[in-house]
């Protein structure tokens, strides 16, 4: 109930989680109905090992959704170019080398956005922290881009 449906994914609610597999679009969303400033969000997610999906956060348009509106925490295990891939942040902050892997399996991201310093750890370890002010408050977004994507347990804490 806290999120609209951007876009035609086919989101179904199962007894512990969503997924969506299918969209008659490029790509869909399930964003919050309210924007956010400061926060920690702590979401987990299981992806197919094609999966192209992702946690957005400070989206400035809570209709059009990109990586230059918004920053991304990608799930993108076979991105073509992995500099952006499962880990970092598009267009941001490349993932550590080797790519973390996240197919497959049940993961956790932990995102921390608190003024400009954005962290991202991933199963624990620590992907991204860095120091950025391109984006200082908005949406949060939950993308269907490829594959098979599960979301359970969105947390959000206003810091």
């Amino acid at each position: 109930d806290n999120f609209n449906r951007v876009g035609d994914a086919n989101w179904q609610i199962t007894e512990n989680y969503i997924q969506a597999n299918k969209s008659k679009t490029q790509y869909a969303y399930l964003v919050t109905k309210s924007p956010y400033k400061d926060f920690r969000l702590t979401v987990e997610f299981w992806a197919s090992d094609d999966a192209n999906s992702g946690v957005f956060f400070r989206c400035q348009d809570p209709q059009n959704i990109t990586a230059e509106n918004c920053y991304e925490a990608n799930i993108f295990d076979q991105r073509p170019d992995p500099s952006y891939g499962t880990g970092g942040i598009v267009l941001i902050a490349k993932s550590p080398t080797p790519m973390p892997k996240a197919g497959g399996k049940w993961n956790t991201y932990e995102i921390t956005a608190n003024g400009t310093h954005l962290t991202l750890v991933l199963n624990g370890v620590a992907t991204v922290d860095i120091i950025d002010s391109k984006l200082t408050e908005g949406f949060l977004a939950l993308q269907w881009g490829s594959g098979i994507i599960k979301f359970r347990r969105v947390e959000i804490q206003q810091l």
